[in-house]
């Protein structure tokens, strides 16, 4: 969906959700995902981390404050492992991740799963080759493969383009592709967000790079894996296999202002605008 429709859709959806507020305002008081409140709620909820999750976390930010304008939701990326230091160390309200939380991570966090979210093998729409198999992916990533003719393309060297360290795309393609042995080559061209990876393909005819299914668009194409492409409908359809959740974290559980938030997240208008990218988690 370009972002044109996203847009009417997350003000459609919230429209509604004012409708149904104004029409039963001589209703009980209650939480936010009920559509009877009377609740005012006011203050600022900050969250960081992940840029997988950063656009998705703004458009449910603006949602929650148009139906509660005098509250404001402050998004800021920073990546996954920035997203958790925050949490952890209380600088935020709520830190995001694209991944789940190491053993070590979870000690006093409490996760809140919004999303989850597939991670496609992009190249440059000039490219040849429209399907990989996993183990020439990991070939490829890890150093092993370097020139497309070794994969049924034209004789030319591979741009593995990834993630820095510290990203929870990174992770999850580590995690749920490469496996425990493979590492990504010391060669690859790092880049510090899904956008920048997505706009170095876009550039290069001989580059290979992962991304969160959420950011793809026409710019970039999507390489078959095993023969069933990373897109956002595979991914929904439960054929495309390689899928991470997407997280909200607190420091203890969350209370206040941010519960209700979180609740509004997991409400249906929440991940009815959790739809428009990604898999909703009910």
């Amino acid at each position: 969906m370009n972002k044109t429709k996203k847009i009417t859709f997350i003000l459609v959806s919230t429209l509604l959700l004012l409708t149904a507020i104004l029409a039963g305002c001589t209703q009980k008081t209650t939480t936010p995902t009920d559509t009877n409140t009377t609740s005012t709620l006011a203050g600022t909820i900050t969250e960081s981390g992940s840029t997988t999750v950063q656009p998705l976390a703004e458009q449910l930010g603006e949602a929650f404050s148009t139906v509660y304008p005098q509250v404001k939701v402050v998004i800021q990326g920073g990546g996954t492992a920035v997203g958790i230091k925050a949490a952890t160390d209380g600088t935020v309200d709520i830190g995001a991740a694209s991944r789940d939380l190491t053993d070590a991570e979870k000690p006093g966090l409490v996760t809140t799963v919004i999303a989850r979210d597939g991670i496609a093998i992009i190249v440059n729409p000039a490219q040849s080759v429209a399907n990989l198999t996993k183990q020439q992916v990991i070939d490829i990533f890890s150093g092993t493969i370097t020139n497309w003719k070794e994969v049924g393309g034209a004789d030319k060297k591979i741009t593995v383009v990834s993630r820095e360290e510290g990203s929870g795309t990174r992770t999850a393609f580590q995690d749920l592709i490469l496996g425990k042995t493979a590492q990504i080559a010391a060669t690859a061209i790092l880049q510090p967000s899904n956008g920048a990876i997505r706009t170095t393909v876009a550039g290069d005819p001989s580059a290979i790079a992962y991304l969160s299914c959420g950011y793809v668009d026409t710019s970039v194409k999507v390489v078959n894996l095993d023969g069933v492409a990373g897109t956002e409908a595979n991914v929904k359809n439960g054929t495309y296999k390689y899928v991470r959740p997407l997280l909200f974290i607190t420091k203890g559980q969350p209370s206040g202002l941010v519960k209700s938030f979180l609740d509004f997240c997991l409400s249906d208008a929440g991940q009815n605008i959790v739809s428009i990218d990604y898999i909703p988690v009910k």
